[in-house]
């Protein structure tokens, strides 16, 4: 028990620079709190103690501000980074090495008394206020990006980011990453606003130029000694113009 319990705090030690000593964490770490209270009542839940197991899941919400239900199954050195927001589903499946970040939600899209809660593999990084939701597999070593929201299978060693959540790093790329924090990438990441806004820009350059044109014809048309002679000089302005199509 104190072998797992020295692995648990060394996995946080390892991914937190903040962290300064075993002792701190062990005191002070909301995350391992919530891990170490769910080990006993996935225990006692699976002893059908369910009643009970579910008491002392409510008892760890109370203590730290984060939700594992009890029927939630969490690999080794699984790792909840500042706490506070995090729900766990009753059916997920979460496996080694996993880094959460705050107000992270592994949630179920249904009704069903089934698996309807995500499957998280080896590796996996989910970003601050990420959303992964439904029966779905995060394949190992995926990241996650803050506030995605993810719906669809996430292939093994990607990042994803957005809503709904898209892959941004070619994989030989992504996996090449050791450690990104709250799942996103130092790297280029398409912004939204700035394409829709680049995109407004082309339409109002493509405005202009239009307006410009219609500005020419009508002073050509107000006065044809100002109208451009045509390259091929045979053909007339009119003939010209309509040759050439509208402006």
């Amino acid at each position: 028990m104190f072998k797992r319990l020295r692995e648990e705090i060394d996995a946080v030690i390892a991914r937190d620079p903040a962290a300064r000593s075993r002792l701190e964490v062990a005191l002070c770490y909301p995350g391992l709190h919530a891990i170490l209270l769910h080990r006993i009542a996935h225990r006692v839940w699976t002893a059908e103690w369910r009643l009970l197991g579910r008491f002392i899941s409510h008892l760890a919400r109370f203590l730290t501000g984060i939700e594992i239900h009890p029927g939630a199954r969490i690999g080794r050195h699984f790792f909840i980074d500042h706490g506070m927001g995090v729900v766990i589903g009753e059916t997920a499946v979460v496996g080694d090495n996993v880094h959460l970040y705050h107000a992270v939600t592994l949630g179920g899209t249904s009704l069903e008394k089934g698996k309807r809660h995500p499957t998280i593999q080896d590796g996996v990084i989910i970003g601050a206020g990420a959303k992964v939701l439904g029966n779905i597999t995060v394949g190992a070593g995926a990241r996650i990006g803050s506030n995605a929201v993810v719906v669809a299978d996430v292939p093994a060693g990607v990042t994803v980011v957005g809503i709904p959540a898209r892959q941004v790093m070619p994989r030989a790329k992504a996996v090449a990453q050791d450690f990104l924090a709250y799942g996103t990438p130092c790297g280029d990441i398409p912004d939204p606003v700035a394409r829709a806004l680049n995109g407004l820009l082309d339409q109002v350059h493509g405005l202009r130029q239009r307006v410009e044109e219609l500005e020419r014809d009508r002073l050509a048309e107000d006065d044809p000694a100002a109208d451009p002679v045509p390259a091929n000089g045979g053909e007339d302005r009119r003939t010209y113009r309509e040759s050439t199509g509208p402006a």
